[in-house]
């Protein structure tokens, strides 16, 4: 289960002290900024899946779960222009103090930039923000309508299904290639990640 508890480092101050923000702070500028609970819900589930591939990659899940949580804090105003979409948000983001490397993966996860993934965080965030709308069909279409009733082949079947999840780009997940993972690991991190906050997305 992912920790309520924990903190994430945003910065060092001018004296090295290092500055703080709780992820119950986190939490609250993400509702001040997004009004739509799938949406919300959406947020958690990346925030979730960054910090198991964080640590399946040894990496900092701290950072990788920000990066996660706030990664469409601009959708709100700019749902309708693309362009605009994930600028607001690093823009918003590295205001506030984030660090250099969170705020552009937040900026690159909209391939409409055109700008390159350059870290292992950068690959990652592109390509489980379609992920978890492609679990959450998943859960959707079962009778029980819960991702405890999901299972990675099950939604491997339904991966080149067009109809299925048509929201979910299918491309963009194979991106999960650039990380040296296999697609059906990829969904199996993913998968794992999700269940393990079903209660809070009351799935």
């Amino acid at each position: 289960m992912l920790k309520r508890e924990r903190i994430y480092i945003v910065q060092s101050n001018v004296k090295g002290e290092l500055i703080y923000l709780e992820r119950t702070e986190a939490l609250a500028l993400l509702k001040e900024n997004l009004t739509n609970r799938n949406l919300f819900n959406h947020s958690l589930a990346v925030e979730a899946v960054m910090r198991r591939l964080a640590r399946h990659f040894e990496q900092d899940e701290e950072k990788w779960g920000l990066a996660g949580l706030l990664h469409d804090i601009d959708y709100d105003r700019t749902k309708d222009d693309p362009a605009r979409h994930s600028l607001e948000g690093a823009e918003m983001l590295a205001e506030l103090g984030l660090p250099a490397d969170i705020v552009y993966a937040i900026k690159v996860h909209n391939e409409f930039h055109g700008l390159p993934r350059l870290s292992l965080m950068d690959q990652a965030l592109y390509a489980t923000d379609p992920l978890t709308g492609f679990i959450v069909a998943g859960a959707l279409i079962r009778p029980e309508k819960k991702l405890a009733a999901v299972e990675v082949p099950f939604l491997m079947k339904r991966f080149n299904e067009k109809a299925f999840a048509r929201g979910a780009n299918r491309e963009t997940m194979k991106a999960c290639s650039e990380l040296g993972l296999s697609l059906e690991e990829f969904v199996g991190l993913g998968l794992e990640a999700m269940k393990s906050i079903a209660a809070e997305m009351k799935l």
